[in-house]
């Protein structure tokens, strides 16, 4: 048994050699360094011992203090490589295929994190010419330490761009680095430090945080450890318990499963798929429920490889077609892209079945989504009618705490360990998890760009921020939205120096919180570092942004910057979206009219106009003031 016990701690337990020369994950092959800038090197090794760095033409050396800790500060070099650098102490280590050229620390939710592997269906011919060693990524794993901050991260390693590896880069990332490497001929380094999910304060200090003292208190009370062990114990419980009586009650699989093919389902109810569950005559919230369609293929698909598409499903699922197993999914966002193997399709008559699991009241199949079969170049599309069945019905899912959603923990695990690798600037895609408190979203910015800054001992350091884009239902009537709360602070941080802000009006999906255009927001973004970091003054960088607004009788004058060469509107139609009110603050559709590089806007049913929002709206559909070079307006009130 002693043995088992050591063996099983040496497995578990990272071994460093005493003694030898350890680096962080970021210094390994393939690195690319920032350009033009000192630049620190760092590491661990036994205390005092003497360590020499040969690097291109130089030599550098210095001794590991007390605790093992060493660095150095080698000079500036231009753009260029392969180099490679050789550390010796009592070992020797080398990192080969070194560039320089530009890193820019990619950081946010899911939307920056989101893999090209996702938006390959619109971006095929952009992933079957990516081949470019110059254009590289290192991804930060998604950890969460709410202890105090970390000095390294436990995996990660350099991948330079090319069909095979494409799929894990950041969408977003990549083609912004793509624009910059083919504008500038250099290498451009992605350090991808994002998490689906975060929240804002997530990437702020402890103390930081104290400015915040709702989510002060939720960090310290996540670092209590008797609080996480029992957290997680209970939360572990509840839901392991939750699905195995869910599993057991499930009547599908019990008997004949219900996704066998011999299963007679003649006398089960209909309904239409796309459709939510609350808007049939279902009777069903959380549970398990079972839906078959028979669909008849020509003889020449017997055999045959296909691609089962099923939209989005809320909250899991399970596809089978002939009562093969095809795929699952665990959550409600990715969508349903399922490979059929060779064998299981047949001429004729085939059945295909989907086993849905709806945690908490919202069971779904999404609206505007692709349901469709395609197998030997043919669509056969799946919308339509449906055959289902309830197998069980239970509570609703205990909730289990998401870390990437708590404040500190990626700051202290993701963040920290990054702070000493020197970068070009910061992009910025991240708000949706702070939707439920929007009110403040610019105080927490501010705090997180001006820590960053100060870590990075970089007080200009560019901040390069995306603009949520358009998401969720229209609505019919000017409204209250904690969305164009969020957008309206985003816009505000340009009075933050040297930052920068794309929007992304139009390039979202009202039914996906993962819209797929990313290609025209790393365009975008390629254009405002053009400007602001690279010195391209005469881009246009960005659509309009309101700058001032005088009332005119019963009308109102909005002058804006950024007009480019001029104000248009998207497709020669006339102004959407804009809104005024009068002093009691109800806001009214108004008629919006061009004049020169300023809007009109005015209605009869507001007499003494004070103020104007445009596009203030979860889901601006149609919202269309661009300048001429094709560049929307950002969302604003002159509130």
């Amino acid at each position: 048994m002693k043995t088992s016990i050591t063996f099983l701690l040496l497995i578990l337990i990272p071994v460093f050699i005493i003694g030898q020369i350890n680096l962080p994950k970021l210094i390994s092959d393939g690195m690319i360094l920032q350009r033009n800038t000192d630049l620190k090197i760092w590491g661990w090794a036994s205390a005092n011992e003497n360590i020499e760095i040969s690097f291109i033409d130089s030599s550098y050396n210095t001794i590991a203090n007390a605790n093992g800790e060493w660095s150095v500060v080698i000079g500036k070099h231009k753009e260029g490589g392969p180099y490679n650098m050789i550390l010796k102490g009592e070992n020797t280590i080398t990192v080969n295929n070194i560039l320089f050229g530009d890193v820019w620390l990619c950081s946010g939710q899911s939307n920056m994190q989101l893999p090209m592997s996702r938006v390959g269906v619109i971006y095929g011919d952009e992933i079957a010419t990516s081949e470019n060693p110059l254009i590289r990524q290192f991804t930060v794993p998604v950890k969460w330490n709410y202890m105090k901050p970390q000095t390294n991260l436990h995996a990660g390693k350099w991948v330079a761009a090319n069909p095979h590896s494409i799929g894990q880069f950041s969408a977003v990332g990549y083609f912004f680095a793509r624009e910059l490497n083919a504008k500038y001929n250099i290498p451009v380094g992605i350090l991808l430090c994002a998490a689906g999910g975060s929240c804002a304060e997530g990437w702020i200090s402890e103390e930081a945080l104290k400015a915040f003292p709702e989510q002060y208190t939720i960090a310290k009370q996540l670092s209590d450890t008797t609080y996480m062990r029992n957290l997680l114990s209970s939360e572990k419980s509840a839901s392991v318990e939750w699905f195995s009586e869910l599993s057991f009650n499930d009547l599908g699989r019990k008997d004949t499963p219900w996704m066998s093919s011999e299963l007679d389902d003649s006398n089960w109810p209909t309904l239409q798929i796309p459709s939510s569950f609350n808007e049939t005559d279902m009777d069903f919230k959380n549970g398990v429920a079972w839906f078959r369609k028979e669909i008849k293929l020509p003889e020449n698909s017997t055999g045959k490889v296909a691609l089962l598409e099923l939209g989005r499903i809320v909250d899991s699922d399970s596809a089978f077609i002939n009562g093969k197993f095809i795929g699952t999914t665990s959550y409600q966002y990715p969508p349903r892209r399922y490979n059929v193997e060779a064998g299981i399709l047949k001429g004729g008559k085939n059945i295909i079945t989907i086993r849905v699991v709806s945690q908490s009241g919202g069971g779904a199949f999404i609206k505007d989504k692709p349901y469709q079969l395609a197998v030997n170049g043919q669509i056969f599309d799946l919308k339509g009618t449906w055959k289902y069945k309830v197998a069980a019905k239970i509570g609703t899912c205990p909730s289990s705490t998401y870390f990437p959603g708590e404040p500190l923990g990626l700051y202290n695990a993701m963040l920290y360990p990054v702070v000493n690798y020197s970068v070009k600037g910061v992009v910025w895609y991240q708000g949706e998890s702070n939707i439920n408190r929007p009110n403040n979203y610019f105080e927490v910015m501010t705090t997180l760009i001006n820590e960053w800054r100060t870590l990075k001992n970089e007080k200009e350091l560019p901040f390069l921020c995306v603009q949520l884009p358009n998401f969720m239902e229209e609505k019919k009537e000017p409204s209250e939205s904690n969305l164009a709360i969020i957008r309206n602070h985003q816009l505000k941080l340009l009075s933050v120096p040297n930052t920068s802000m794309v929007v992304t009006l139009g390039l979202g999906e009202w039914n996906d919180i993962h819209p797929l255009r990313k290609k025209e927001v790393g365009e975008r973004l390629a254009l405002a570092a053009a400007n602001r970091v690279y010195g391209e003054n005469n881009i246009v960088y960005s659509g309009p942004i309101y700058k001032a607004m005088k009332i005119i009788e019963n009308k109102i004058e909005l002058s804006f910057d950024n007009c480019g060469s001029g104000l248009i509107t998207q497709g020669n139609d006339k102004l959407k979206y804009f809104a005024i009110a009068g002093a009691d603050k109800k806001y009214v559709w108004a008629k919006a009219i061009i004049e020169g590089n300023k809007v009109i806007v005015s209605s009869n049913q507001i007499k003494n106009p004070v103020a104007v929002r445009y596009a203030w709206a979860d889901n601006p559909e149609g919202a269309n003031l661009f300048n001429t070079e094709g560049l929307p307006a950002s969302p604003f009130t002159t509130q």
